[in-house]
């Protein structure tokens, strides 16, 4: 299991928000590549990156941050953020990003994000973000009739790397992931899924690792990792079946 450490961007600053909502960000740093750096520094093999400016635009909007963070460490970066067409995938795939994630246009495109997964074998990411179970978009803005499974169903033969589920109720309120909802999509799917939202503590990872068999190969955490409440040894630790207590 991969515990990706998360870099949210929001006018060029890393922060992370409460439940989605943009009006609720906290800065934590205000140098993304340096947070990178630190993150590097600490243990950690992948980087979560999410364009929040970008996820409500449409488009990308934190473009030097994220460069920035790509040409801080070595770790590969997973991104997603307004990235809608097959010509920013292959931006960002051509310049250094590792995998793009794929949320709004997954709903709204599902035949441009199979494309994307053909084209780009192993580096397509489904973001799935659900509220009371559905399906919200457009950085969360508008929720849809779109039960979660179901939208996963439809890229299980796509070749899709991993699946990001995220809890948004949970988000960034360090109130425990949805441990419950989230293996048992994994049990309903072949594709990996990855846990978003809401990780506050060693037991929710502990707790998350328990049910790893069931198809979860990563966990995302953000807060919790910025003001202290999760120390990144004892998290990858866990994470990497080294400490159970």
């Amino acid at each position: 299991m991969i515990l990706f450490p998360a870099i949210d961007l929001k006018g060029g600053q890393c922060v992370r928000l409460l439940r989605g909502e943009m009006s609720e960000a906290t800065v934590f740093n205000d140098d993304p590549a340096a947070q990178a750096r630190d993150f590097a520094a600490a243990g950690f093999e992948y980087l979560h990156v999410v364009d929040l400016d970008g996820a409500f635009a449409g488009r990308p909007v934190n473009e030097a941050a994220v460069a920035a963070i790509v040409g801080a460490t070595q770790l590969p970066v997973q991104l997603g953020g307004g990235i809608r067409d097959a010509a920013r995938i292959a931006h960002w795939l051509d310049r250094g990003v590792t995998r793009v994630i794929l949320g709004t246009v997954a709903l709204r495109d599902p035949a441009l994000v199979k494309r994307a997964c053909k084209d780009h074998s192993g580096r397509i990411v489904v973001g799935i973000d659900a509220r009371d179970g559905k399906v919200a978009v457009e950085g969360w803005a508008e929720t849809s009739e779109m039960a979660a499974l179901d939208l996963a169903l439809r890229f299980e033969d796509a070749g899709a790397a991993a699946i990001v589920y995220t809890d948004i109720d949970r988000d960034g309120a360090l109130g425990g992931a949805n441990v419950a909802a989230t293996a048992a999509l994994a049990e309903a799917l072949t594709t990996p899924v990855i846990a978003s939202g809401g990780v506050g503590s060693l037991a929710d990872l502990r707790a998350l690792k328990a049910v790893e068999p069931s198809g979860i190969a990563g966990v995302i955490c953000g807060r919790a990792l910025y003001d202290g409440r999760i120390e990144p040894r004892a998290a990858l630790a866990i994470v990497r079946g080294r400490l159970t207590c």
